[in-house]
């Protein structure tokens, strides 16, 4: 064979393969181009036969001699193994398809989802239905992450719908195009009942999923009245929560979607905190609450009922003497870390040991940041059952000359002030006499109310729209109010708000750079490469050939 058929056949060779790679790949993913299947199929086979028709002579002569029965041999084989690779690499892209698994290789898992959302979708025990409205010409930017709910669970089937296509649809769901133009997903159980969500990021799916498989329960009251951190929308704000920074309008919304019931409370008006609490949260008072309001408290949580207190340093309450008869301790300080805070604000420390074994923390591997935190102390002589939660640094100490600091300008470590690890936020329940028997809180005989339980935390910023989102502060607060509002099974690491940064592209830009991927650039360094074979075995012939002349 010359060296010109001998090229052309190579050529073909590769088109031909590159064909029947295509075909096969399109049984399983249908989105291969049947131009470029038959296309590489009839050049390649026109390859093949113009290399065939130039080089008849020779391989008559080689017939006849013998060579051509061992070339003949030789090419079988060859042909032999390419057919048995491409039957393996289809093999193992049928297997693929039949039993797939993923992984994440980024290096904060934005392609996994959180412990909370996998252990929603493994307790589904409804069938759940995601149709997802977006036009045909874009990307739906949601799409990988619904494509992970689906993975994930066989109890969740979804779908994508083009709704130029399907006009009927749209209008029967009565959606309007105001929630087409960003796209829209809707949620539906067999039942009927159904919700709609035109915010995609994982934490919008998984409340949106958890509000439609569980009504709204318990109740939890934000105290009122004493100047606490503001949680309902005031004038100016969007939506039903406070925006403001210094506000904890997230930290409500973050119970809402813990299908927690939000309400506050004016205690100095009602007398008695509402039988169908399941927590009262106390957040961040600035001034002192009436000696009637204090007596309710302290009946609520005598009769078993559950305390939620944040409150900054130096606050003007008067909460202090409650809380110490209970064996709490509030430091007159403010805890200083340089060595471990946020961005080197000493003053703004982070929590760097929990309580492993508390269910409140138990699941929290990263720290919380705490801006101007106090210390929170437990009285060992007080006949109560309370746990250190979480502590800052072994660097940091709890400051207790703040006179001296605010005259100076200048914060260092004195034989006054308490070393660390310093404790800043404890859990448990204050003890009865009529309890004695049982420091178990729900170990209390029939008939006879189980004590309290209480969260305290040294400050109430952790929790403001400014921090809620920051490392685990969430997690934190919400896996406080759960365990208080006896919903332990609900504590879990959730999905971070934060996005992973995405390129959207249209469908023919995604489908163009498969086509380059998968097709183009593997066949034209094929082609490259038989070019490079070629001119080798050219310049070898070359060399031979002047060799033979030369003896």
């Amino acid at each position: 064979m010359t060296g010109t058929a001998a090229l052309l056949a190579a050529l073909g060779a590769v088109a031909i393969g590159f064909g029947l790679l295509s075909a096969l790949l399109a049984l399983l993913q249908p989105f291969t181009d049947p131009l470029w299947i038959a296309g590489n199929l009839v050049v390649g086979v026109a390859l093949l036969g113009t290399a065939v028709f130039m080089s008849l002579d020779t391989l008559r002569a080689r017939m006849r001699s013998g060579s051509g029965r061992r070339a003949g041999k030789y090419g079988t084989s060859a042909v032999a193994s390419a057919l048995l690779g491409v039957l393996i690499l289809s093999l193992l892209g049928f297997l693929s398809t039949r039993y797939s698994h993923r992984f994440d290789v980024s290096e904060a898992g934005v392609h996994t989802l959180s412990q909370q959302t996998t252990e929603l979708l493994a307790g589904l025990d409804r069938d759940v239905s995601i149709t997802a409205f977006f036009s045909e010409s874009e990307a739906p930017p949601i799409q990988a992450l619904l494509d992970r709910y689906a993975f994930a669970s066989d109890r969740v089937t979804l779908r994508f719908v083009d709704p130029n296509a399907e006009p009927a649809l749209v209008e029967e769901l009565g959606l309007t195009s105001e929630d087409l133009a960003r796209g829209v997903v809707r949620f539906a159980l067999e039942s009927g009942e159904s919700t709609t969500l035109s915010e995609f990021s994982e934490p919008d799916v998984t409340n949106a999923l958890r509000k439609l498989l569980k009504s709204t329960g318990k109740k939890v009251y934000f105290l009122t009245g004493h100047n606490e951190r503001e949680t309902v929308a005031g004038p100016g704000d969007e939506g039903d929560w406070a925006n403001g920074p210094d506000t904890w309008g997230r930290a409500a919304g973050a119970l809402v979607n813990e299908t927690y019931a939000v309400e506050p409370l004016l205690l100095a008006a009602r007398g008695e905190v509402p039988e169908d609490a399941s927590a009262l949260i106390v957040a961040g008072p600035t001034r002192p609450l009436l000696a009637s309001e204090l007596e309710a408290i302290e009946r609520y949580v005598a009769r078993g009922g559950s305390l939620f207190v944040a409150i900054d340093p130096r606050a003007q309450t008067n909460l202090y003497d409650l809380l110490d008869a209970w064996g709490i301790r509030l430091g007159d300080d403010v805890i200083v870390d340089r060595a471990l805070a946020l961005f080197g604000q000493a003053t703004t420390p982070m929590a760097a040991e929990y309580d492993a074994e508390h269910p409140i923390t138990t699941l929290l591997r990263e720290p919380a940041i705490f801006p101007m935190v106090r210390s929170v102390e437990l009285d060992p002589a007080a006949e109560a059952d309370f746990t250190i939660l979480a502590k800052t640094g072994n660097e940091s100490w709890a400051e207790r000359d703040l006179e001296a600091s605010r005259t100076t300008g200048r914060i260092e470590f004195g034989p006054e002030d308490l070393p660390g690890p310093v404790p800043i936020a404890v859990a448990g329940s204050p003890h009865r006499a009529s309890d004695a028997g049982h420091p178990d809180p729900h170990g209390a005989s029939a008939g006879e109310a189980a004590p309290g339980r209480i969260v305290v935390f040294g400050d109430s910023d952790f929790a403001t729209n400014e921090y809620l989102d920051a490392l685990r502060n969430r997690d934190l607060f919400v896996n406080s109010i759960n365990w208080l509002a006896g919903d332990v099974e609900q504590i879990a690491i959730r999905p971070n708000v934060s996005r992973a940064s995405t390129f959207q592209m249209t469908q023919e830009q995604f489908r163009l750079i498969q086509y380059l991927s998968l097709f183009v650039l593997p066949e034209a360094i094929a082609v490259l490469g038989v070019f490079t074979w070629w001119s080798r075995r050219q310049g070898s012939v070359g060399r031979a050939a002047g060799a033979g002349g030369g003896r």
